[in-house]
């Protein structure tokens, strides 16, 4: 297995650490000025920044040295989708994530896996698109800045911001891929 599908498969074997990590109630908080965090929040964000950044590394070193692999096209995505998946639904048991975000960004993510699938069917690769990524950056952002300060008014925006770049993101992914609906053919 090359370097790139290892990251990726370390991605995925943080989810539950981050998850854990998150979710074990703890005690110890640590203050740091005007807010506060426990130990368990501030590990749990450190374990998804790991896998944050193995994302972008893994991409990074498979383009480089041109060894991208059926097994990277298809686990890369699932892994990042798996990562925030957890990461938001982990923040909406905890009251810090609106449910209606959840929808939008888990909704998103079934409509364009969907017409991949359709596209694949038809021998079409469909590469991801810069919104995709930009979607894909302020997520991960939004759910570190959460894990790091837990639920205010800039959270609950940059959530705001996310649920709209996410759904912005797939309206475009969409009308741009309209031609995989051809009805009645």
């Amino acid at each position: 297995m090359n370097l790139p599908n290892k990251l990726t498969v370390f991605r995925v074997i943080l989810i539950p650490v981050f998850m854990i990590l998150y979710l074990v109630p703890s005690d110890t908080v640590i203050a740091t000025g005007s807010f506060e965090i426990t130990l368990n929040c501030l590990l749990a964000a450190i374990v998804f920044v790991i896998a944050s950044a193995t994302d972008f590394l893994d991409g990074h070193i498979a383009r480089k040295n041109n060894i991208v692999t059926n097994f990277g096209k298809f686990m890369d995505p699932l892994a990042d989708k798996l990562l925030v998946t957890a990461a938001i639904c982990c923040m909406l048991e905890k009251g810090i994530c609106a449910s209606w975000v959840v929808v939008i960004i888990l909704a998103r993510e079934f409509i364009v896996t969907g017409m991949r699938l359709i596209a694949a069917s038809e021998g079409i690769v469909i590469a991801a698109g810069k919104l995709g990524k930009i979607k894909t950056v302020i997520q991960l952002i939004t759910i570190i800045v959460a894990l790091i300060f837990g639920k205010n008014i800039v959270v609950d925006i940059l959530f705001y911001v996310s649920a709209f770049i996410t759904a912005l993101s797939g309206a475009v992914y969409i009308v741009n891929n309209k031609n995989l609906f051809k009805m009645g053919e």
